[in-house]
């Protein structure tokens, strides 16, 4: 059933903003509220279209009323953040993920109108470790327990989102735990990493790394708010790429680094304000994570567009990322080394 007022929260950042605007596109949904701390870019809230724009921290309880008010059916929560740097710290974004979380679920207890509500999680919450199985399904948990950071920020949050469901089991929850975002208009700390011109990588470590479209992103968020579709979902595109392949196809220069000295340099990124790099994205880039989409497919009924190779791609393309060492130096370079060979012999 379509709904009739739907509440997003996150518009400031890609997924909310552009989810509110495809929302507010169909005419069947009466009202689309948009919900963050801070406005939308200009560019965005064009955009948006019909959607209104509310000014309001989720952390406050009068979120409450702004859901009673507007009789509120339907509450997306795509505002969990990855990243400190735009969340004013770690401890403020945790504050904003989980104590903002509680919040929101409190007012929807108690609001009668509210019928369903849509998680945006992550595959974080498998965490990522040298004991992970090959691939994870909905119903596994990590090996190792993420212990802080984006992803303990959202197994805590999923735990929150049960005892809700129980608590009212009157509405439809649906969780999307989606793998790492790529494309060419998004930004995120994958899109930062793959973008510099010398990559570090973990010495002795070649992840798998397995991502998502941002428009299968968005088409998959859209889906959940419009249809009444319960339960927990991995959202990940097919296939996979080896960190080494992406850096490749990116026309970057990876330089490994010993894993006693990848926290100097990672808080040398994140103190030149290039790349964030959490403890659970280091591990990520040592492990790698491959989820199945199995039950995306047969039981939401939907299929990515894009295999991660070709999301990467598209990403590449999008970026104009051009090779740091282009095909005339490497030629003039094979040149100079055949001539020393002739030379020598």
């Amino acid at each position: 059933m379509t709904p009739s007022v739907v509440l997003v929260t996150g518009v400031s950042r890609f997924l909310g903003g552009h989810l509110a605007a495809r929302l507010a596109a169909n005419p069947a949904i009466e009202r689309v509220l948009a919900v963050d701390t801070v406005p939308p870019p200009r560019d965005l809230l064009r955009r948006m279209g019909r959607a209104e724009f509310v000014r309001a921290d989720i952390r406050n309880p009068l979120i409450a009323k702004v859901i009673s008010t507007a009789s509120v059916d339907t509450v997306v929560h795509a505002s969990l953040s990855a990243n400190p740097g735009s969340s004013g710290g770690r401890t403020a974004m945790k504050e904003m993920n989980v104590i903002g979380t509680m919040q929101l679920l409190a007012a929807c207890q108690k609001a009668p109108s509210v019928r369903r509500m849509v998680l945006k999680s992550t595959t974080a919450v498998y965490g990522s470790s040298s004991r992970d199985p090959a691939i994870f399904d909905e119903s596994m948990t990590p090996k190792d327990l993420p212990s802080g950071g984006y992803a303990k920020d959202a197994a805590e949050i999923e735990g929150y989102l049960r005892g809700f469901a129980r608590r009212r089991p009157d509405v439809s929850v649906t969780v999307l735990r989606f793998s790492n975002f790529i494309g060419p208009r998004i930004d995120t700390v994958f899109t930062r990493y793959f973008a510099l011109p010398v990559v570090p990588t973990v010495l002795g470590y070649d992840a798998r790394v397995q991502l998502l479209h941002e428009e299968d992103a968005l088409a998959v968020l859209e889906r959940a708010a419009s249809e009444e579709i319960p339960g927990v979902f991995n959202v990940a595109a097919d296939g996979v790429l080896l960190l080494s392949q992406a850096i490749r196809r990116a026309g970057r220069i990876p330089v490994p680094v010993p894993s006693a000295a990848v926290g100097p340099v990672s808080r040398v990124f994140r103190g030149a304000r290039l790349v964030d790099f959490s403890p659970e994205q280091m591990r990520l880039l040592n492990f790698g994570r491959v989820v199945d989409n199995g039950r995306l497919r047969r039981q939401f009924g939907f299929s990515p567009r894009w295999t991660t190779v070709q999301a990467f791609d598209d990403y590449v393309r999008g970026r104009a990322l051009r090779p740091v060492i282009g095909p005339q130096q490497v030629e003039s370079l094979e040149r100079r080394l055949l001539g020393a060979a002739r030379s020598l012999r």
